[in-house]
């Protein structure tokens, strides 16, 4: 039976409208939590997270969960592409994922980012929020 370590929340916009930023095709943060792991060796950690994302018709964007505070493709835990599925109107994307090769530590950090197309906007709301865990 696992053992509950930790679970924290990030949440840059609880709601529709902000922060109202066009995408870019570099990756931008909408989250950081830091994760107690305790120095547990292969912890495992789950991330949940939502996005909302307005644009045109079949515009892209692309979410991923780094493992640290700086974007590096090499530390990506996870990555996941969307499409706008309707004109000018606020979508949500939700996502899970997990990190099963976290190093033991005694606090793993992990940030979300989002890129696209610049037609695109961040809408809000944007949520990120995960649980550490033992075997």
């Amino acid at each position: 039976m696992g053992v509950f370590l930790d679970m924290r929340t990030s949440e840059n916009s609880g709601f529709v409208g902000a922060p109202g930023l066009p995408l870019s095709e570099s990756p931008e943060p909408f989250g950081v939590i830091g994760l107690q792991t305790q120095g547990v060796i292969n912890p495992i950690i789950t991330f949940n997270g939502t996005v909302g994302v307005t644009g045109e018709l079949g515009d892209t964007f692309v979410v991923e969960i780094v493992r640290g505070f700086v974007y590096d493709p090499f530390f990506i835990i996870y990555r996941a592409e969307g499409t706008v599925g309707q004109n000018g109107g606020a979508e949500f994307h939700s996502f899970t994922a997990q990190d099963l090769t976290a190093p033991p530590a005694l606090e793993n950090v992990y940030t979300s980012f989002i890129s696209g197309v610049s037609t695109a906007v961040r809408t809000g709301p944007e949520m990120f929020y995960g649980i550490a865990a033992t075997n």
